[in-house]
């Protein structure tokens, strides 16, 4: 099989999965979050932030960014259609983010092997300025999302 050939099966394989995914993920839809791109490692996610997902200072809650930012490693890792879920995961917060904003979440892998990967999240907003910096490792339980043709 040729590279191009295995490049597109590898895309269709992760969009597939992507489908079983959020198929799913019922907190995802709740919050609007979208998927806006997935390819093999990597998702880019979006959300709008609407007025119940502030806090008392009138920012978006730090919760609901780590949710966003959670969600885009979610996909990312799971592209591969191998059952993948979070072992560690940390953020930074940078900036706040206010109600009527549209948060993006680009999640881009750094290192992957057989059990283990480490990803990288970053979080903005419509002005491109950084909201958060995420980091997650994943950990590979048995199955996998969608069964292979």
């Amino acid at each position: 099989m040729s590279d191009g050939n295995k490049s597109a099966q590898a895309q269709r394989l992760a969009e597939r999965a992507a489908q079983a995914l959020c198929a799913n993920d019922t907190t995802s839809r709740h919050l609007g979050i979208r998927l806006v791109e997935i390819r093999p490692g990597y998702a880019r996610m979006a959300m709008l932030v609407r007025a119940d997902m502030v806090n008392g200072h009138h920012i978006c809650h730090g919760g609901m960014v780590f949710t966003l930012a959670d969600t885009a490693f979610a996909y990312s890792c799971n592209s591969y259609n191998d059952n993948t879920v979070a072992a560690t995961a940390s953020i930074d917060f940078l900036a706040p983010a206010h109600e009527g904003d549209e948060l993006t979440a680009v999640a881009t892998e750094l290192w992957r092997t057989r059990r283990n990967g480490i990803y990288e999240i970053t979080v903005t907003n419509q002005r491109d300025e950084r909201i958060a910096l995420f980091r997650g490792r994943s950990y590979r339980i048995d199955g996998q999302l969608v069964s292979v043709e």
